[in-house]
Formats: structure tokens, C-alpha cells, sequence
């Protein structure tokens, strides 16, 4: 188990979260946190974005050409 503080909703204060034993095998990395003080859930969702991929799909399109 990994201790963690964080602000938490219900407690509306910092309060230590833990994380469960996880069965997805996240181990102390594991996304879900408990408040210790009074049992909220939350979930950390860590993802990011392709920026540069987006840039390089807009310079791909070809280009539309009108006729005269």
C-alpha cells in the first residue's frame, strides 16, 4: 500500500489516500486511491496527448486546388 495526500471531497480538507490491494496488478502505481479518513474513492487517470501527432496529421492533408 502507497500513502498519498490529496485534497478529498467529502472530508473537505487534505487527507491521506491509500491505494487497495489492486487485482490488475498496478501494485503501489495503481490508478485507484481510498481517503483513509472516510473511504471516497478516487481514480487518477494519467494519459496525454499526441500534440506533435496532431501537427504532423494537419501537415499531411493535401492542399484543395479550385479551378480557374
Amino acid at each position: 500500500m502507497s500513502d498519498r495526500e490529496l485534497y478529498c471531497d467529502v472530508c473537505e480538507g487534505v487527507a491521506p489516500f491509500e491505494a487497495p490491494p489492486c487485482v490488475d496488478g498496478h501494485g503501489a502505481d495503481c490508478p485507484e486511491l481510498v481517503c483513509t479518513g472516510c473511504g471516497a474513492a478516487v481514480v487518477i487517470a494519467t494519459f496525454t496527448f499526441g500534440v506533435t501527432r496532431l501537427a504532423d496529421r494537419r501537415r499531411r492533408q493535401p492542399t484543395r486546388r479550385r479551378a480557374a
